[in-house]
């Protein structure tokens, strides 16, 4: 990759990231809805006035950078867009798909300079689209709000990289570390804004995945619901389990969706994780009990995880990690009220004697 594409990003304005701020909500309209390609946003601007806005709606159609010129020219004129500037969170790709390479529409517009987000991880590609537009002329400027755009394109990123796709472990506790509660005081954990809350993340994973003892004691939907199936087909509910006596007449076997069901029996969660990569799926949610969960924590195979806590003391039978000796610092923590409920968001570190 070229000198000046590596340090390039001192070259940044205070403007530069106003607007690849805008140019990341654009993308985030893409979460779940472009798998397997990454959600990408970018937007058009030329003194100071926005020309327009595009991000990419769904793998095969157009990119953001298409899309945003689309926009551009529905109101201004192939002149005005010369010498404006780019704003696109990721890296533009150079090669021709099945929709023709950005760095050619970029080209033929005279757009004159580029502001990027993060390069491309797909090691076949990375700098490509950048010293491409380079040796044409194009000023390009990389790693504006480059944290913030690497973490939009995260389960793209370790799909590409890796094979196996972004792994979140999603779960409720109350405060005195229960998941679940008294059966007299019924099973949600969480109030109707945390589980509306559960629904935006279900609607940006390509997958579910539970334990056969979730299946037999509770018959979860795993399902979108309402307006959060707009534009996507239902998430992948994977079932994972070392014996047969799954009930045949469990809602996931059963319902409209059982199409969208995949059973792994006798794989372990490192091999279904492998599995689902091959085909395909970049992105996985864990809703399933604290012996996955832990498995998982011990392994170094979580990326993320998400906890729920519920303001009350449960008394259920249940506690989070049914092992002893579970350990994970996690990083990058966030805190938010949902509700009645307090959301924790954090990325575990990996443990260095398994990196």
């Amino acid at each position: 990759m070229p000198a000046s594409s590596r340090s390039s990003s001192k070259e940044l304005t205070h403007d530069d990231r106003t607007w690849m701020k805008i140019a990341l909500h654009e993308g985030r309209k893409g979460l779940g809805l472009t798998s397997p390609n990454p959600p990408v946003g970018a937007v058009l601007v030329k003194d100071d006035q926005i020309l327009g806005r595009g991000w990419h709606r769904k793998a095969g159609e157009a990119h953001a950078e298409i899309n945003a010129i689309k926009d551009a020219l529905s109101r201004h004129s192939d002149a005005d867009l010369k010498k404006a500037t780019l704003y696109v969170t990721l890296e533009p790709c150079s090669t021709k798909g099945r929709t023709g390479a950005c760095t050619d529409a970029i080209l033929e517009r005279k757009i004159g300079r580029v502001v990027v987000g993060c390069l491309d991880p797909n090691p076949d590609h990375a700098g490509a689209g950048i010293e491409l537009l380079e040796k044409a002329k194009v000023k390009v400027v990389t790693g504006c709000r480059e944290e913030e755009a690497r973490h939009l394109i995260r389960f793209f990123e370790k799909h590409v990289t890796t094979g196996r796709p972004w792994v979140i472990a999603k779960t409720a506790i109350t405060l005195d570390g229960r998941t679940t509660l008294r059966s007299e005081d019924g099973s949600w954990i969480t109030g109707e804004l945390a589980q509306e809350d559960v629904q935006k993340l279900r609607r940006q994973v390509d997958a579910i995945l539970v334990g056969g003892e979730t299946v037999r004691r509770d018959n979860p939907r795993l399902t979108l619901r309402g307006d959060f199936t707009k534009d996507r087909p239902q998430p992948w509910r994977v079932v994972l389990t070392a014996t047969k006596d799954l009930p045949e007449d469990a809602t996931v076997f059963t319902d409209d969706h059982q199409d969208r069901t995949m059973l792994l029996r006798g794989a372990s969660l490192e091999r279904s994780l492998d599995l689902l990569g091959d085909q395909g799926i970049c992105s996985v949610m864990i809703e399933s009990g604290g012996r996955l969960f832990a498995h998982g924590l011990a392994n170094d195979l979580i990326d993320e995880v998400i906890i729920y806590v519920a303001p009350i003391l449960g008394g259920g039978d249940t506690r989070l990690f049914p092992v002893d000796r579970i350990v994970a610092d996690l990083s990058d923590v966030s805190y938010e009220q949902v509700g009645r409920d307090m959301r924790v968001i954090g990325f575990p570190r990996r443990r260095s004697s398994n990196s």
